[in-house]
Parts: C-alpha cells; structure tokens; sequence
C-alpha cells in the first residue's frame, strides 16, 4: 500500500509541475502543438482559444494578445577613446652662451617671469668695449680721409687709385667698427620670448663656454597636450575638436582642450596617431611635464534604439516582438550597448516600428495582437480626426 501512496504522490507531482509549465512558460504551449501532444492531453490549442463575454482576456487570454508597445528608435554607439598624454609649455627655449666667458650680471632671480629682449646674464666685456672703440677711432679716421680727398678730386691733385684706396678703407673700417659691436653684443644674453625662467645652477663669477646651457624659459600661457589615438578612429578626429582634459595629478580639476595639430603618419607599431592639443592656462597651475587624461568621445555608428522592457531572452539568443500588419513578429537582435534608457541593437528594424515592451507572455509568431496605451491611442485620434480634414 505503502508503494502504491509513494506511485501516486509521484503522478500528482509531476502532473503539477507539468500544469505550471504549460501555464507560466509561454514557449510550453506552442512546442506541445508542434509535437502533437495537446489533444493526447487535453489542452485547446492557443490559437483556438476564444475571448470570453468581457471581450477578450487581457495580456495573454484568447483572441488578439493586448499588448504595450514602443516605437523604435535610432541611436549613435558612444565611441570613447581613453589615452594619457604629456604635457609641455607652447614655447620653450633653451638659453645658452654665445662666447666664453665670466657671469659678471644676472639680471633675473630663477621662476622669475621675464619679456622678450630681456637682459639675463652679463658676460665680462672689457675686451670687447677696447676693440669696439678701436674700430670707432679707425673708422673716423677713415671718414676723415675719404672726405678729404672728396673734395680735392674735382681739382685734380688726387689720383683715381689715392681716391680708391681711402674709398676701400673707409668700407673696410665700417666692416670693423660693426664687427665690434656684435662682439660686444653678444657678452649679452637677452631672452628671446616672454616666459618663465626655470632654476639655473649659475651664479657670478662662473665661466661659461660658448653653447653652454644656461637656463630654459617656458611660454606657458598655454600647454601643448600630446597623445596618441587609434587609428580606426583618425576620420572622425579634426582640428577644432574640444576634448575632455584631467591632470592625473589633479582629478577634480576638469579642463578643456582643443585639438590644434594632427600628425601626418600612423605609427607602425603601435598603429596610433600622434595628437596635440591646447588648454588655456591662464591661472597658471599647470606646468610642462605634467602628465593628463584625454577623453575622446566619437559617434559610432547609427542602431535601431528599443526600450530595455522589449529584449526578451530565449535558447536562441535575445530578440524582440515586432508588431507587423497587427501580428506578432520575432526579430533576432544583437545588444550592442545598453542604459537604464534605451538599448541600442543590430537588427532588421526600422525607426519607427512598433515593438512589444508588455504583454509578451503568451505571444508567439504570427499571433494577431491588440495595441493597448498610448500608441493605440494616439492612432485611433489620428483615424478619428482623419473625416473631419475633409
């Protein structure tokens, strides 16, 4: 008796799980008629079910399915492009020594901001002020001589050769005096931009030899942010572009750059492509060497947009419901990018085009379906108001 309980416990469990499968899996249904098993149990068939007196039974009774749609959309894939890229001032000069020769001036302390011509370091000069006024006493004397024989060439006491021979030395003493001045000249050392000037590690008295660095000078009103993108992305890069720029010393600091410079060549290892761009540093809180994020956000391509309620899930993948001609069509689709929002997706849709988001339950293909919310009745104002245009 005791195995004959347990045999009959056994049928009404599985008679049970069997009516809640049938029930509550919507696929349960449609595989039962395609393997013929409804008539053996005594299930009507989906499509044959008819709608009780209310006129129909709602999301999943008989006749139309009462569904909830949306309409599909179009949507760009957020293409993001994340690099790091090194900073360095707009202008920067090395200074360095044009003669050898003692410091005997500096003009500016360093991290002192200095303008274009500027004096910044004085190299010892006696030299140069003895030969400079040598050759300012020549060239008089020159001058003197060639002005004297100026005015007796018209009497003819003065040879052609005489009058050309001052003539030359007259030109060779303006060739020295100006030789002396640049000699001079260059025992001073002028910056050549308006800038900060950076810590040197000179002081009086120090000799310095022709080419020597000195010290360095940086225009950063502005900085120069380089770095490299991929090149899948270069025709959707151009000039002009804003760009997104954080220093990685500073993450709450948000800036933002315009791209200025685009290198003509992909580099062949890394397959990137060299980009600068400017960001404004007028407050002066950024320096050269600095390193940034740089955030590249690039429109991908063009997908059909579906509300996130419509991606349904099955062995074979997702899809979605289509209504087409009042019926319930399965779309195959392919998530390519999801938000709380929207789901953007690969698939054979068209904007505009309705999709199931609630009521899919007892859907299947080519069920006929009844748009309930505000889609359907925003259609049947539209066909009410269509006579009276006439």
């Amino acid at each position: 008796m005791s195995l004959f309980r347990q045999f009959l416990a056994g049928v009404l469990v599985v008679a049970a799980t069997l009516a809640i499968w049938i029930y509550y899996v919507p696929s349960a249904r449609p595989w039962l008629e395609s393997v013929g098993l409804t008539d053996l149990l005594g299930i009507e068939a989906q499509g044959s079910e008819t709608p009780d007196a209310g006129g129909g039974r709602g999301f999943g009774g008989g006749g139309a399915a009462r569904v909830i749609v949306a309409a599909v959309e179009e949507g760009a894939v957020n293409d993001i492009v994340n690099s790091v890229g090194d900073g360095r001032a707009v202008r920067s000069v090395a200074i360095r020594a044009d003669a050898t020769g003692r410091i005997v001036d500096i003009g500016y302390p360093p991290g002192s901001y200095v303008e274009a011509g500027s004096v910044i370091f004085g190299l010892d000069d006696e030299a140069e002020r003895i030969a400079r006024d040598r050759a300012e006493l020549v060239l008089s004397d020159a001058r003197d001589e060639f002005e004297r024989l100026s005015q007796l060439e018209g009497s003819g006491a003065v040879t052609a050769v005489r009058y050309r021979e001052a003539e030359l030395a007259l030109k060779t003493a303006e060739l020295s005096a100006r030789e002396a001045a640049f000699d001079l000249e260059r025992r001073v050392i002028r910056s050549p931009i308006s800038g900060w000037i950076g810590i040197f590690e000179i002081e009086v008295g120090d000799r310095v030899s022709a080419q020597d660095s000195l010290a360095v000078i940086t225009d950063r009103s502005e900085l120069l942010i380089e770095f490299r993108v991929p090149e899948r992305v270069i025709g959707q890069i151009a000039t002009g572009m804003r760009v997104p720029i954080v220093p990685l010393a500073a993450r709450s600091m948000r800036l933002e750059g315009v791209i200025t410079a685009i290198d003509n060549q992909v580099d062949r290892t890394s397959r990137t492509l060299r980009v600068q761009a400017t960001v404004p540093n007028a407050d002066d809180l950024l320096r050269d060497g600095m390193a940034f994020s740089v955030s590249l956000e690039l429109p991908g391509v063009t997908l059909p947009s579906v509300d996130p309620l419509a991606i349904q899930w099955s062995s074979d993948g997702s899809f979605v419901w289509a209504v087409r001609e009042d019926k319930a069509v399965r779309v195959p689709v392919v998530i390519r990018e999801r938000s709380s929002e929207t789901v953007l997706v690969e698939a054979e849709l068209a904007p505009g085009e309705l999709v199931v988001t609630e009521g899919v339950q007892t859907l299947r293909p080519g069920a006929e379906v009844s748009v309930v919310g505000p889609e359907a009745e925003a259609e049947a104002s539209a066909a009410a108001a269509a006579p009276s245009k006439g």
